[in-house]
Order: C-alpha cells, then structure tokens, then sequence
C-alpha cells in the first residue's frame, strides 16, 4: 500500500506540475483500484487533501516563474469556494457506488472536451483592476462558482475545468492558466478536504504518502513542461484519451 499510495502521487504530483489539471482526477480512481482505498467517499476526501497539497507544491514553482496572476486567481478562488462547500455536501449526502458512476461519467465528457481545440486569441497583458472589472468579474465569478460546485461534488482539483475556464474568461496565455490555476485548485481542494475530513473521511497517512509522491511528480513535470511546451497540445490529447479510457472503466466497473 505505502509503494501504491506515493506512486498515485507522483502521477497526480506529475500532471498537476505538466498541465495543470487532470491529475486532480485521476486520484479518486487511483486510490480505488490502485492503492485499494474500499469506501469512495474516503477516497473523495483523501484525494481532496492530497490534490490541495500537491497542487500548492507546483504552484510554488510556476510563482517563482511569473505564471500566475494573483487578482484573477483570488476572484476565481473566492467564487469557487462557495460552491466546493456546496458540492461537497450534496456529494457526501449521494451513495458512493452511485458516485463512482457519475464520476466515472464526468472523466468522460471532460476528456472528450479536452479534445477539441483551444482558442488561439490570447491576451499577454491581461489584469485585473478598476478598470477591467466590469469585465472580467462577470465572467470570473459565475465560471468559479460551477466549477468549484462540481469539484466540491467529486472531490477534485477542478484544474481541467480551471484551466479552459480562466483562459475563456480573460484570454490568458495557457501557460500563465495553468500556474493561475493551481491557486484555484489548491483553493478548492482545501474546502472540499476540510468537509470530508470534518465527518471522517480522510485517511491521513495516506495523505502524507501521497504527499510525498506529489513532490516527487512536481518536481520532474516542471522542468519537463517547460522542454517539451511546445509540443503541449500533443500531451494534451494524449491525456485525454487517457482520462476518456479509465472514465469508461469506472463506468463499466460501477454498473456490473
């Protein structure tokens, strides 16, 4: 179990640090069939506290870089919050096998969004400030709250859904998206974490050695992601087919 748990997080640690989301959702199906973890509302909540801290660990990284602007990041975060603390509760109150299913289901269509092609329209400069938040406010706070009610329902990072979200909202360069968004994500995996470990959810030391692991994985994804960034899109539709297949599993392994 100790070998399993810090592997599942390398890879979360990994992803996290190469393309800023994605690993987040991962971790529940990893901590359910690859470190054994029986109850899915356990593996909800270790997952959350385990995304949080990896996530703040590659945000670390991508701060020191100038990858993240903080104004846009706070208004997302704050909006998100609010609906985490929503999501989790509805998420908590569902039956797990049931939960798996739908999570199953989620991995799915966000994998398949994942395959259609970005906006190329980009926005170096971008701020926010008086005199671009009537603007940007509209479209931050509304996106950060669905999205944080649906990481707050499954216990994820959101960072797949932060990323495309962020760069929809403000035109923001993707690679100052993904540092941005590890803000959000460890934002959103502390309320959710703090929910489920307030009724007994989390396995602490799984969470530390997932901790470790995270570390490790952020600390090769970094420096990969800036070597091969041009070739990110390609990573990107390779990870998607790869969340689409273990989606389908846990759909399939739900409904048998």
């Amino acid at each position: 179990m100790i070998l399993a748990a810090i592997s599942a997080g390398v890879i979360i640690g990994f992803v996290l640090a190469l393309v800023g989301g994605g690993g987040s959702i991962l971790a529940v199906p990893l901590l359910v069939y690859l470190v054994g973890v029986s109850s899915p509302h356990a593996a909800i909540g270790t997952a959350a506290v385990a995304v949080a801290l990896n996530a703040a660990t590659s945000l670390a990284g991508h701060a020191r870089s100038g990858n993240v602007k903080w104004p846009c990041a706070i208004a997302f975060a704050i909006s998100g919050i609010i609906g985490a603390a929503l999501g989790a509760e509805a998420g908590k109150a569902m039956d797990g096998s049931r939960l798996l299913v739908l999570f199953g289901g989620l991995m799915i269509l966000v994998g398949l969004s994942m395959l259609r092609p970005r906006s190329t329209i980009e926005n170096t400069d971008v701020r926010l400030e008086r005199s671009t938040a009537s603007v940007l406010l509209p479209r931050l706070i509304p996106t950060g709250f669905c999205v944080g009610l649906l990481a707050g329902f499954f216990g994820i990072g959101g960072g797949f859904l932060i990323v495309p979200g962020l760069v929809m909202a403000t035109q923001m360069p993707l690679r100052v998206a993904v540092g941005t968004s590890l803000v959000v994500v460890t934002a959103l995996g502390l309320t959710t974490a703090t929910s489920y470990a307030l009724s007994g959810y989390v396995d602490w030391l799984l969470v530390g050695l997932m901790a470790i692991g995270g570390g490790i994985g952020a600390g090769i994804g970094i420096p990969l992601g800036k070597r091969v960034a041009s070739h990110k899109r390609v990573m990107e539709l390779g990870f998607a087919s790869l969340v689409i297949t273990i989606g389908g599993y846990v759909v399939l392994h739900g409904l048998t």
